[in-house]
């Protein structure tokens, strides 16, 4: 049963207007980071970590917040159309595989993301002219950022699935990302679920530590991306049925 619902929601990505939003979107920060970076080479003198955090500022506050609420809206347009929630909700299936399954598909299409991010980083900064070594946090940012990704996931798909409208979730998520920049600035980056994305990906200072320890960081992450799941699965099993 868990294998066919996944099955399910793979189905939706083929072929699907998502891998266009996962090729050229994550371009846009890309540029513009290293184009600032370019700009002020005489200011910004530690490299790969000065790239880093011209990359990050704009990935993780406008851009990659939004493009994970497409996904997740994509996700979720299907089921919301012709009042096909009803036929969904009323399958032999239990709401909590059907959410988990598609939360799995969207934390796969964040993965491929991050690498893709990763990559795109690599190849800016060796086209800036940048010739010591990558960095080896490279792979600590990434990973600790898909973490703190997966809650916006969580949060998202919940969005997403009590709006019915695609285009509404992306802009929350766009703005709420937005204010993440003052939410940071106050110190309180690991209580805001949009923050947790740039705090993983330490988009502020790639040289020093997190504003928060890493057990605090992966403990918020968890209790966060777990209360979203919880709330959304018990809004599919009261809910959704009865107002499709």
């Amino acid at each position: 049963m868990w294998r066919r619902t996944l099955q399910a929601e793979l189905l939706k990505l083929r072929r699907s207007p998502v891998w266009l939003a996962f090729v050229f979107v994550p371009v846009i920060p890309a540029v513009i980071g290293t184009f600032n970076y370019v700009q002020n080479i005489e200011i910004l003198e530690s490299e790969w970590y000065s790239l880093w955090t011209q990359h990050t500022l704009f990935a993780c506050y406008f851009f990659l917040p939004a493009i994970i609420a497409v996904y997740c809206s994509y996700l979720m347009r299907l089921e919301h159309s012709n009042h096909n929630w009803n036929s969904v909700m009323t399958m032999p299936v239990p709401a909590t595989y059907i959410f988990l399954a598609k939360l799995l598909i969207v934390s796969f299409l964040l993965v491929l993301t991050q690498l893709w991010v990763g990559l795109l980083f690599v190849i800016s900064g060796l086209m800036a002219g940048i010739q010591s070594p990558i960095p080896p946090e490279l792979v600590i940012w990434l990973f600790t950022g898909l973490i703190g990704g997966i809650v916006i996931c969580t949060l998202q798909l919940f969005l997403s699935l009590v709006i019915r409208s695609f285009a509404i979730p992306v802009a929350i998520a766009f703005t709420g990302s937005v204010a993440g920049i003052a939410v940071f600035a106050k110190g309180l980056s690991v209580w805001y679920p949009y923050t947790l994305y740039s705090t993983g990906m330490r988009a502020n200072n790639p040289t020093g530590a997190m504003p928060c320890s890493m057990e605090q960081f992966i403990i918020n992450c968890v209790l966060f991306a777990a209360l979203f799941s919880f709330v959304a699965i018990l809004w599919m099993e009261k809910k959704d049925v009865a107002d499709c």
